[in-house]
């Protein structure tokens, strides 16, 4: 389940990358370049963190696959995804969910203390959608008043809430994912947001 996971939020950021590219009108390679890096990027930032090099795409080509039958699927299917920004919203939501959890899952593996596992997954989650955003001359989804990364810390307080009545780990895993999904959507759809500073 983890593994899968892992292959899913890929392709899920990756998808996510190439619909913000092509809405720029980037070439192909462009279109590709921000497909890559969208989908390891808070990975890459991740395993640098805790020392783990080479960095995990570069030692598994599955990654690198699962990268780009998202990059074609995006350039096959792009008429398809008329709704280019509910496609793009939808795949970066189920990254961050699944990307939360790989964070936090690598965190405990080397023994670190929950709140840095937290962080860790938060960063794991938003870090390639931060390159994406630069890249394409947007400002961060994370800097904006849209609630983003507060998901991903309240997904890591529920895994490590829930991680305390010894649920199998494939129930935790599909649950707290759901609740990162389910909460940032309906951030969305009821238009919660952080408060915003303003210079008065």
């Amino acid at each position: 389940m983890f593994h899968l996971l892992d292959i899913i939020g890929t392709i899920a950021f990756a998808l996510s990358g190439a619909l913000t590219a092509m809405n720029k009108k980037m070439d192909l390679f462009g279109v590709f370049i921000i497909a890559f890096v969208t989908a390891v990027g808070g990975g890459t930032l991740r395993d640098i963190m805790i020392g783990r090099t080479p960095v995990g795409w570069m030692l598994d080509l599955e990654y690198v696959y699962a990268i780009l039958i998202a990059f074609f699927l995006a350039i096959i299917f792009r008429k398809k995804f008329d709704r280019l920004r509910t496609s793009l919203f939808l795949f970066d939501t189920i990254g961050l969910g699944v990307f939360t959890l790989i964070g936090l899952e690598k965190g405990i593996n080397i023994g670190l203390h929950p709140v840095i596992c937290i962080a860790l997954g938060t960063m794991t989650a938003c870090f390639g959608g931060v390159i994406r955003d630069i890249l394409c001359t947007e400002i961060p989804v994370i800097f904006r008043k849209e609630i983003y990364a507060t998901i991903c810390i309240l997904g890591g307080a529920v895994f490590f809430a829930l991680k305390r009545f010894n649920l199998n780990n494939d129930i935790l895993y599909l649950i707290t994912s759901l609740v990162i999904i389910t909460v940032r959507l309906m951030a969305v759809k009821y238009k919660w947001y952080l408060p915003t500073l303003e210079k008065k």
